[in-house]
């Protein structure tokens, strides 16, 4: 079976093709040039870019495929969470094409589809495990019983993990997206020069909450005292992969889960994998081009999904949509 996955749930254009179980094609869009000025993403002009590069996306996937749009037999698309301008965008022109070319229609869940990106490099990986998901708009990790059952141990309460970042490279001067920028700039800076207090210390058993906005603040506190910024980068991006990696270990131990599954922007931090390597876990990376958002991971976990029966057409896009 040929599936064809589209996400336009931010500010990138995706479309993905997976040909029994196997990614042939994932081309991505990106809009980070459109957005750099502003230091953030535009909903508005985010979805005006989606619907200037869809179809040009879409040709260029089934040419790096070799495949037709005429054998392409499940098409999806990210119904949600996201920003819904932008979702609507991939959400309803996928609907045109299903039900043009008469196939069946599956909506994915965008959180859903980070998970299954995992499986383009471990297609063996059975649950159950745990899974952290770390981007610029989620931080949640999730225990994976079995595919479709999931159920949320913990959540940030405040920004996410890459919102964090973006927001501290902002503070320091730096490009966005800033995660990068920031592992860039940690490298030259010494991680214990600035002594950034470990968010939510005191959380008990069965508590695995995420917090950034207090190191956040502090971050902006050591700018405005005009500390090094490379030692200020170091030192946000040791406590921020400690914060995560801490939570994460603290909740394996209490499962007695042993395999994570790690996916999202923040999944391509360097000091993240390390730290997580030194635990002994074993660990579930998508491969670098599906971490973030993209298409393949939307065809994917609808190529795994399929029972044989698609969703409606009326089914409606949605911003806020829970996945357990």
């Amino acid at each position: 079976m040929i599936a064809l996955g589209i996400d336009t749930s931010c500010d990138d254009t995706g479309v993905g093709l997976v040909r029994g179980g196997r990614v042939v094609a994932n081309k991505v869009a990106s809009q980070t040039l459109l957005h750099q000025r502003f230091g953030g993403v535009v909903p508005e002009l985010a979805s005006r870019e989606h619907t200037q590069v869809i179809d040009g996306l879409l040709e260029q996937a089934l040419a790096e495929a070799g495949v037709r749009l005429r054998d392409v037999e499940l098409v999806a698309a990210t119904r949600g969470p996201g920003l819904i301008g932008a979702l609507l965008v991939g959400y309803t022109y996928a609907k045109g094409l299903a039900l043009a070319l008469g196939k069946p229609f599956v909506a994915v869940h965008h959180l859903e589809g980070h998970l299954y990106a995992a499986l383009a490099d471990h297609p063996e990986a059975l649950p159950p495990f745990l899974a952290l998901i770390a981007s610029g708009g989620h931080s949640h990790l999730f225990r994976v019983a079995a595919w479709g059952r999931y159920e949320l141990l913990g959540a940030t309460m405040d920004d996410a993990a890459g919102e964090a970042f973006d927001k501290v490279a902002r503070l320091l001067g730096l490009g966005y997206p800033g995660g990068p920028e920031v592992e860039k700039l940690a490298a030259q800076g010494d991680p214990q020069a600035v002594p950034f207090g470990m968010p939510l210390q005191g959380q008990g058993p069965g508590q695995y909450a995420f917090s950034f906005s207090g190191l956040k603040t502090a971050a902006l506190r050591a700018v405005e005292k005009g500390l090094d910024k490379a030692d200020i980068a170091a030192s946000f991006q040791r406590v921020a992969v400690e914060h995560l990696a801490s939570v994460v270990l603290r909740a394996a131990r209490d499962t007695g889960l042993q395999t994570l599954l790690v996916t999202g922007g923040v999944a391509q931090n360097r000091a993240l994998r390390e730290r997580l390597e030194q635990a002994g876990l074993r660990l579930l990376f998508p491969p670098r081009g599906m971490a973030t958002d993209n298409g393949a991971m939307i065809a994917l976990a609808a190529w795994r999904r399929w029972s044989g029966q698609g969703d409606p057409l009326s089914l409606p896009a949605a911003a806020y949509l829970p996945l357990a």
